[in-house]
């Protein structure tokens, strides 16, 4: 029976070490990840968010160019993040507005002037942010960084018209870009 509990106790033991130790591990992982994993989210259905980890990783950035996407995702994320809660703060308004017994439109062209605003503003802002981080990347980082940001500036509403793919702005993948065909006879 001494023999059965000493052999209990060494396994509880063990186990509760590997419980330790595994707990551990993931606490240390998660500290070192947060330092990359400073998350840009300008869109929640952004099919991959601007991280620190994904510009070490994806781009290959170096211990200086890290530095920089820092300092220049500092200045830029507590903006952004600011107007996109006003703007999403105008929408609510302006939303309400267009339900209530009596809309009042001088109020909702008000609303629609102060969204167009801080849309501008956040435009030039992530604008400014693309510049910043386009200076440290060497001429392939600048071909991954332009795909990264590309989610940013189009939305899937750009020329929908007829013959147009989503997105597409030059027309490309519908063949002739005149309904009738290349000379206008129905070719």
């Amino acid at each position: 029976m001494n023999k059965t509990i000493k052999i209990l106790w060494v396994a509880i033991v063990l186990l509760v070490m590997l419980n330790l130790t595994t707990i551990g591990t993931i606490l240390l992982r998660n500290r070192e990840n947060s330092r990359d994993n400073t998350a840009i989210v300008l869109d929640e259905d952004q099919q991959n968010p601007l991280t620190g980890r994904y510009f070490r990783q994806t781009l290959g950035f170096d211990d200086a160019q890290m530095n920089i996407f820092r300092e220049a995702h500092r200045s830029f994320q507590y903006r952004a993040n600011d107007l996109i809660f006003g703007m999403d703060s105008l929408k609510n308004e302006m939303f309400a507005e267009l339900n209530s017994p009596t809309p009042d439109t001088i109020r909702l062209n008000d609303l629609s002037e102060k969204l167009g605003s801080y849309h501008a503003e956040l435009k030039k802002i992530t604008n400014a942010f693309y510049l910043q981080l386009k200076t440290a990347c060497n001429s392939t980082q600048c071909d991954q960084l332009q795909q990264a940001f590309l989610p940013l500036f189009r939305d899937g509403t750009m020329n929908r018209g007829r013959g147009y793919q989503w997105n597409d702005s030059i027309g490309s993948g519908q063949g002739n870009r005149h309904r009738y065909g290349r000379r206008g006879r129905g070719e």
